[in-house]
């Protein structure tokens, strides 16, 4: 059996053949983006030297940052409608729940293999390079966050509403106030079941599975207009980072993080070309397609927040059937993180651990891989570097006060691991899919010269293979 992907387009008008006053490079979401980039680091610069602090930010330290959390609030607000609309579709796609529970091992076993990689290279340039030897800073930092929680994992698969929501309350000053938050493995787990109800129900289900296709159609199309202005979004995102924190913020911190991005570097453009080029796929064709991701991820530090944009690549230049990428690449985000939950907590357990004088022996070295390719998931509930390094550091019983040490630069460092975290989320799926045999290898091997996606309403379901995959670059 073969998964196909349903796509809700009506009319065969390739972005390229429409009329504009600006040349094709400049239209190409990547120019865009990497000009985005450039301004942002202008205006941060400039916002950095006249004086904007992450305390008291000028004019245009507030301008950037509200324009930066703006665009991940979008961003984020996409994120649940999408992700139950999409699994629900595409589970209601299906014939067989077999394949789906076959794509789904295949997909979790990836996701250990690749996380396996990771952790290896963080832990063999931890011991090589010694970033926690000679550092000259003090012992006196302090953590009192979120730690965490082996237990995370199955309780986080437990909703605690049909929307997978929840609140925090804190009090600042008297004055209370109230965050509304979101699990996607909470979401995941209840599109999952709904969409596999609708199959058993069958007939008497047909409303409500048209409803969900006609709303999961509108909300490709508010995604696509969210995903346009991306470029604003990341003069914002980049231009806070330079104002408020700047290189100079690593201090003796520098070889510590010099040592990680090696790692993220090694990862991201050395074992994910050699996993492509071995499955007979191009790398050219894999960065082309993933990297309007991989940069959104850099600058907005937010796997959840890049997420509608990951699955669009995966979909739209992976060339992966949206049937399973709605279904990947949201268990991705959660639980698949080989910069956050491998090179990461590696390099920082070793850091930790020969900052305080600590041996490590050959048994919590395994430990340390055991934590980072099962720990992802275990975190699931309560993600983020900082818990994953909590967890990492308890089993190995080193002090959670490392933790306060490395969090100066964590914002700097979180930059690079998420972008490792959003290809990889692109990757596993890419390779699943080509093991399985139901990658589109017309889509995934098209030219990008210039939208690297575009709208569902530009290309005809009518059209060949050939034709789509024109369209959409």
């Amino acid at each position: 059996m073969t998964i196909e992907s349903v796509e809700p387009v009506t009319s065969v008008v390739p972005v390229s053949t429409r009329g504009s006053r600006f040349p094709k490079w400049v239209r190409s979401f990547g120019v865009q983006i990497i000009a985005a980039l450039i301004i942002g680091l202008g205006l941060g610069l400039v916002a950095k030297y006249t004086g904007s602090t992450e305390a008291n930010p000028n004019g245009l330290g507030a301008t950037l940052k509200i324009i930066g959390s703006s665009y991940v609030s979008l961003l984020q607000a996409a994120v649940v409608p999408l992700i139950f609309t999409a699994v629900v579709s595409s589970i209601a796609n299906l014939r067989e729940v077999s394949n789906a529970a076959k794509l789904a091992w295949n997909t979790l076993l990836w996701f250990a293999i690749t996380a396996l990689i990771a952790v290896l290279i963080g832990i063999g340039l931890g011991v090589l390079v010694r970033p926690g030897a000679g550092t000259g800073i003090t012992e006196n930092a302090e953590y009192s966050g979120k730690t965490g929680d082996w237990w995370a994992f199955l309780t986080g698969l437990f909703p605690k509403n049909f929307l997978g929501l929840g609140a925090n309350t804190s009090v600042v000053d008297s004055v209370a106030s109230t965050t509304v938050n979101f699990n996607v493995l909470q979401i995941l787990v209840i599109a999952i079941v709904v969409g596999i109800a609708a199959l058993k129900v069958g007939k008497a289900a047909e409303p409500f599975l048209n409803l969900n296709a006609s709303a999961l159609a509108v909300i490709q199309k508010v995604l696509w207009w969210i995903i346009r202005i991306a470029p604003l979004g990341t003069i914002g995102l980049i231009g806070n980072a330079v104002a408020v924190y700047g290189w100079d913020t690593m201090g003796s911190l520098g070889k510590f993080a010099v040592t990680i991005y090696i790692g993220l570097i090694l990862v991201l453009f050395v074992v994910y070309p050699v996993l492509i080029k071995s499955h007979g796929l191009s790398v050219k064709q894999y960065y082309s397609g993933v990297w309007p991701a991989v940069q959104l991820g850099f600058v907005s530090r937010s796997s959840i927040g890049t997420l509608p944009l990951t699955q669009r690549v995966t979909e739209r230049s992976m060339g992966v059937p949206r049937g399973y990428a709605s279904f990947a690449v949201p268990l991705g985000a959660t639980t698949k993180m080989d910069g956050c939950a491998a090179i990461y907590p590696a390099v920082a357990a070793i850091f930790v651990a020969q900052f305080f004088g600590i041996q490590l022996d050959f048994t919590q070295y395994l430990l340390i891989v055991l934590v980072s390719v099962l720990g992802s998931a275990a975190t699931a509930g309560t993600t983020g570097a900082v818990v994953m390094l909590t967890l990492t550091l308890s089993t190995l019983g080193l002090p959670l006060a490392g933790v306060g040490l490395l969090l100066a630069i964590d914002p700097l460092i979180d930059m690079g691991r998420t972008a490792v975290n959003v290809a990889g989320q692109a990757l596993v799926p890419t390779i699943v899919a080509k093991r399985q045999g139901i990658l589109d290898k017309t889509l995934y091997n098209a030219p990008r010269t210039s939208q690297p996606f575009m709208d569902d309403s530009d290309v005809s379901i009518e059209s060949t293979p050939t034709e789509r995959a024109e369209a959409r670059v």
